[in-house]
């Protein structure tokens, strides 16, 4: 039997067999493009290291200083900056599925006083974002990008203070139609917030601690409210001293949180605390919080190597007594010092091994004060739940923002992780806070045959520099290497202005080559002695963390600090002897 084909038949056939390879192709592309439907991830992850089976691609790479982020059940991203000079929030949509940003713009006008707003969360539709001093909503248009209607003010923060340490307020949300703020406490251990609120060697703190009554604790407000005030809210737990870090957990229907440990024990106390039990202490604690609780701050703080919550020294305490520890709320895991948790979030998706369902991921943004020790955290942990406790040891999840290990001073991190957002596939999402770098995390391994050889290697990552417990003679940076001046500079300033004087790039300035430190010595001295708060401008840069006074040092300790600043990280001005000192005390009484 002999085919006949006409010329027309003939050419519908070579179309039809031309179209199906075409389709063919396209749909290889697609399988090999994106398995699963999930985008092409980087070949080096954007830098991160995962659990293998894990892969990154990176959404967006110099966004700015971003902070907490979200992601809408459609994909779009929304990040909170630290600033908000061109618009406090950016949004940002990826239009052709290859995990990267295709469309950013910048929006949000609103007044953003000091350098620690954070949240960025959705809630029924809304868009919800702060600054220092309020919590603002926007009604997301399904298709839009931007918000369209009016930003709405959902709280304001109306002490009268103004900015402040541990002023942010992250946001979370319950099952019940309660909205949950923290409000951080403004001084390191309740103490005299007129003259010294970070605290000056042996002194005590106030008793009882005014500050507990407006802040140090977490307050429950009605979440269908707006133009809400502190005291629309009910006091939900206190002993709170600063958190970033907070998620309601929907399996079993309670809020979790991770707070930042008060700072300065050696410095307040150097006959009880040594340099190192400074850097390691205390414990950043992982909270489930019940109504009610009291964590126990500024009375007590946990110590994660003895297992216990003790007395703080302002308070009675020694580094060994627990007073009436044990009746205050317990951590489920003590993390080290200073770590630096900036954001917790329960996974609740599918995409990830079994395992990591309803686990909690942790931020840790990293420390600053942790000298003459190598500076820790700057990573990512996941710590494994069931029936609402942990059900694991904690895990290194992603490592490698940093770059570099040991890191010396805060500003060796090239890049330090901040907020954790979930997107509708069950991508998993990072910020981070010096380039504004966003990466995609997805897991493209074996679900079935994932397991502790995975993991193995993320495990060696808890003996780097950054993350092991230092030891207290080899991992010294400073043990016979440094001038007594600059040891003693390194005790009292480097926890802010960090040991090379360069600050931290963002709430402490550096030092080096502006006049606020070559310039009119009376103007430096007025600094270091009464302290400074509110807003300065250093080297074209806006800055407003608080400088505490240090009028407690000795006449030769500031004229030593300050000639060591003054001819030190590139400034050659002249000393500041220590009749000066005397002079401007006796002018200054």
């Amino acid at each position: 039997m002999k085919l006949k084909f006409t010329g027309k038949s003939l050419k519908k056939s070579i179309f039809y067999v031309l179209s199906c390879l075409f389709i063919i192709s396209i749909l290889s592309l697609t399988l090999f493009r994106n398995p699963g439907g999930l985008p092409p991830s980087d070949p080096d992850n954007g830098g991160l290291t995962f659990p293998d089976g894990f892969e990154a691609v990176v959404v967006v790479d110099s966004l700015g200083p971003a902070r907490h982020l979200a992601v809408n059940n459609n994909g779009d991203i929304y990040v909170k900056l630290r600033f908000s000079d061109k618009g406090g929030n950016v949004a940002m949509r990826d239009t052709d599925n290859d995990g990267k940003a295709d469309i950013i713009q910048h929006f949000g006008s609103y007044k953003d006083v000091g350098s620690l707003a954070n949240g960025m969360r959705i809630h029924k539709g809304y868009l919800y974002y702060s600054s220092s001093l309020a919590i603002y909503r926007s009604k997301l248009t399904p298709g839009k990008l931007i918000p369209d209607s009016p930003m709405e003010t959902v709280l304001t923060d109306d002490h009268g203070h103004g900015a402040h340490w541990h002023i942010t307020k992250p946001v979370s949300f319950d099952d019940k139609g309660f909205m949950y703020v923290p409000f951080g406490t403004p001084s390191n251990n309740c103490m005299d917030m007129a003259n010294t609120p970070g605290g000056k060697p042996g002194q005590p703190g106030i008793s009882p601690c005014p500050e507990l009554v407006q802040h140090g604790g977490i307050w429950r407000f009605d979440a269908n409210k707006i133009g809400l005030t502190q005291k629309d809210g009910t006091l939900f737990a206190t002993g709170l001293r600063s958190i970033v870090a907070m998620d309601w957990n929907k399996a079993d229907k309670s809020l979790y949180v991770v707070q930042h440990g008060r700072d300065n024990l050696h410095r307040l106390f150097p006959e009880l605390y040594t340099p190192w039990e400074s850097a390691v202490l205390p414990s950043e604690e992982f909270l489930k919080i019940k109504e009610g609780d009291d964590a126990g701050w500024p009375y007590y703080y946990y110590d994660q190597i003895q297992k216990k919550k003790l007395m703080t020294p302002e308070y009675g305490g020694d580094g060994k007594k627990e007073g009436k520890g044990r009746e205050l709320a317990q951590p489920l895991i003590g993390f080290p010092g200073h770590w630096a948790p900036n954001d917790l979030y329960f996974y609740q998706g599918n995409q990830f091994p079994e395992r990591y369902k309803n686990g909690a991921f942790i931020a840790f943004h990293g420390s600053t004060n942790r000298a003459p020790y190598p500076q820790s955290g700057y990573f990512v942990a996941f710590v494994p739940f069931k029936n609402g406790a942990p059900s694991g040891d904690w895990e290194v999840f992603a490592d490698g923002f940093a770059g570099v290990d040991p890191i010396v001073n805060v500003r060796d991190a090239k890049m330090r992780p901040m907020g954790i957002a979930e997107g509708p596939d069950g991508s998993l999402y990072i910020s981070e806070t010096e380039k504004g770098r966003i990466w995609r995390v997805m897991f493209k391994g074996n679900k079935k045959t994932f397991g502790n050889a995975q993991l193995a290697k993320m495990e060696k990552h808890k003996l780097l520099s950054h993350i092991r417990t230092p030891d207290k003679i080899k991992d010294n940076l400073e043990k016979g290497k440094i001038k007594p001046e600059a040891a003693l500079y390194n005790t009292y300033c480097s926890a802010c202005h960090q040991n090379d004087g360069k600050g931290d790039g963002n709430r402490f300035p550096p030092l080096g080559e502006t006049e606020w430190v070559t310039g009119d010595k009376t103007k430096l001295l007025n600094v270091v002695l009464k302290g400074l708060n509110g807003e300065i401008i250093v080297n074209g840069k806006p800055y407003n963390g608080l400088m505490p006074a240090h009028n407690f040092l000795k006449d030769e300790e500031v004229a030593n600090i300050l000639t060591y600043i003054r001819s030190s990280f590139g400034n050659s001005a002249s000393a500041v002897s220590l009749q000066e000192v005397i002079e401007f005390r006796r002018l200054n009484k």
